[in-house]
């Protein structure tokens, strides 16, 4: 499921579907071997889930026995990208904390919908997320067998509200939120989202390994969403800018290192989005830009340009044009309203 709307969403729900993975904690899912737990996060009234599932880490030999859904969950997750799985398990949990940890097969609509009230005080994106998560743990074990019913695809998510057009700036204010950057540094940052449309999640986790160079300029290897891989071609002048901050570094070195080091090296998310608001404010923008919105940004001024749309969906990793198309619609160049008198 293609995320277009990047961190929109307040709340500990957009903390989980953003933080990546650090320091290969994450162990592959055994259903013979695995207890899922959690910590650090606020109990409710009323039982807790026996799932135990902290941080999104997943404990092998743990000595706790395991549960039916224990098993069936880590199944589930088996073999998914770790930031697929920070995000299921974060709902996983609140969910189960809500059934009182009933047996999968006996959980009901009802159970469902009263789950599903729980989550109002999300975002309807937030809501729509942790919706599209339980209802994939139902149609696993229906598709397995393990359920008669799959219940879960009764329950409709929320309408979201198509706020794309607000989170696109133009390509004056774009260039003003770079030209007044002072740190050489953060201004690679700022064009490496742009020009090439990275996730915060992709540009972090760049090493110099990932870069080569090119006729005219340079390209890069993203590892993007869903663990698949596309290489962006980068301008000559973008190329050059970033090959000036690698000094002595090795391949293995992250491009954009944290001075913290904090994740193996890499520069913390967070921080990025620190880097691209700071920009925005300097630049006077009066809006809280974050980093997803210059992606949006290069899909845009790349249409307004005329780049055809198969090249947009390919440079920003898009699984479906249906998703790059998306931006067709929020910045039309024709309407019936021109045809019109006046």
């Amino acid at each position: 499921m293609e995320d277009l709307d990047g961190r929109t969403n307040a709340g500990v729900a957009d903390e989980v579907m953003e933080t990546p993975a650090t320091g290969g904690n994450l162990v592959t899912p055994n259903a013979q071997s695995l207890t899922l737990r959690r910590t650090g996060r606020p109990e409710r009234e009323g039982n807790r889930s026996a799932l135990r599932i902290p941080n999104s880490e997943l404990v092998q030999n743990n000595s706790e026995p395991l549960t039916p859904n224990s098993e069936l969950i880590a199944m589930w997750l088996h073999g998914k990208p770790a930031l697929t799985v920070k995000r299921y398990v974060f709902w996983v949990e609140d969910f189960f904390e809500t059934v009182e940890d009933k047996p999968l097969h006996l959980v009901t609509l009802d159970d469902l919908h009263r789950w599903q009230d729980t989550l109002e005080r999300y975002a309807p994106a937030t809501q729509r997320n942790a919706i599209a998560s339980i209802k994939s743990l139902f149609t696993f074990c229906f598709e397995l067998g393990i359920l008669r019913f799959n219940v879960g695809k009764a329950v409709k998510p929320p309408k979201v509200k198509d706020t794309l057009n607000e989170r696109i700036l133009t390509e004056t204010e774009v260039q003003k939120m770079i030209a007044m950057e002072p740190n050489s540094r953060n201004v690679a940052i700022l064009k490496m989202l742009y020009y090439g449309a990275l996730r915060v999640s992709e540009l972090v986790a760049l090493k110099w390994r990932d870069v080569s160079v090119r006729p005219e300029g340079g390209q890069i290897t993203v590892h993007g969403k869903g663990e698949k891989t596309r290489m962006v071609l980068l301008p000559g002048r973008v190329w050059d800018e970033l090959l000036m901050l690698r000094g002595e570094a090795s391949e293995n070195d992250p491009i954009f290192r944290s001075r913290q080091h904090k994740n193996g090296g890499h520069l913390d998310p967070s921080r990025v989005t620190k880097i691209v608001r700071g920009a925005a404010k300097r630049a006077e923008l009066g809006q809280k830009v974050s980093p997803h919105w210059l992606r949006h940004c290069h899909a845009s001024h790349a249409l307004d340009r005329n780049a055809p749309v198969h090249l947009i969906r390919d440079t920003l990793g898009h699984s479906s044009l249906a998703t790059t198309s998306r931006y067709l619609k929020g910045r039309p160049k024709e309407s019936s309203a021109t045809f019109l008198p006046l």
